[in-house]
């Protein structure tokens, strides 16, 4: 149990309490079921309603990213499964206005967070705010960019931000979405890489990796569906396709408009 006396359990739920905001996760809600508009309104009236609040900002620069991965098709779970595909998709084409707004809404997003910072270097939304910025840059480096030495320098910056936050709540379960990713994603690559990434700093650690995208998926809040997807892929490496149909068939159901889980079930069809 992760409390056993009334006080810590009440502290517990005012921490788990401070992490969500259900306006604010009617926007992540919209994103994942690619409502893409809907959720910059969304995110628009709580930045309004918040000025100073950097989850606003960089919640709409996650619908930018999410946006621009879902158009270029670099979600499919095909660049993960499969490492030659990864590595033969040729760098994408970037929509230069959509760019253009995910740096702005970084830009906020980093006046605010350092300043929260400043005055607390302990912030949990600081550093939630820090961590997930530095995740989307990463993301976009590497995904969109193809610049990879770039994507891991965010990845190792974005996980300093997660570790710090997990020792302050460490029931900020969205937190461990980040670590975990690197970790599991890093293990996979070949002994001699693996260890030059030990070396520069980088963790690999398969198990520890799934162990913490399942303590998302369980019990994460914004970041909850995109763990699921994440372990959904996971499910695919390790030739278990029934597991990660159970996923897509759920996530499917939660978000009807979001093809990508219907395309990969219909891929899955043809595995026996």
């Amino acid at each position: 149990m992760l409390c056993g006396t009334l006080l810590p359990c009440a502290r517990a739920a005012d921490l788990i309490t401070t992490q969500r905001d259900p306006a604010l996760y009617d926007g992540w809600l919209k994103m994942y079921d690619l409502q893409f508009d809907d959720a910059h309104r969304i995110f628009a009236k709580w930045n309004l309603d918040h000025p100073s609040d950097p989850l606003g900002f960089v919640s709409d620069a996650s619908a930018y990213v999410f946006s621009e991965l879902t158009r270029l098709g670099a979600l499919e779970s095909e660049l993960f499964v499969d490492d030659s595909v990864f590595l033969r998709q040729k760098k994408l084409t970037a929509d230069p206005k959509a760019k253009q707004s995910l740096m702005a809404a970084m830009a906020q997003a980093d006046r605010h967070t350092d300043a929260l910072l400043q005055k607390n270097p302990k912030d949990p939304r600081g550093l939630f705010a820090k961590s997930l910025g530095l995740g989307l840059r990463a993301d976009y480096a590497g995904l969109v960019d193809k610049q990879f030495l770039a994507a891991l320098s965010y990845t190792k910056e974005s996980r300093t931000y997660a570790e710090q936050l997990t020792a302050v709540d460490p029931l900020f379960y969205d937190a461990y979405l980040g670590p975990g990713l690197e970790s599991y994603l890093l293990s996979l690559k070949a002994a001699p890489v693996r260890l030059l990434l030990r070396i520069t700093g980088a963790k690999v650690d398969r198990e520890k990796g799934l162990e913490q995208l399942r303590m998302t998926a369980a019990q994460g809040h914004y970041l909850e569906p995109f763990a699921k997807l994440l372990l959904a892929v996971a499910a695919l490496r390790d030739k278990k396709p029934d597991e990660a149909r159970q996923i897509l068939r759920e996530l499917r159901q939660r978000f009807p408009n979001n093809q990508l889980y219907e395309n990969e079930l219909a891929r899955l069809s043809k595995v026996r």
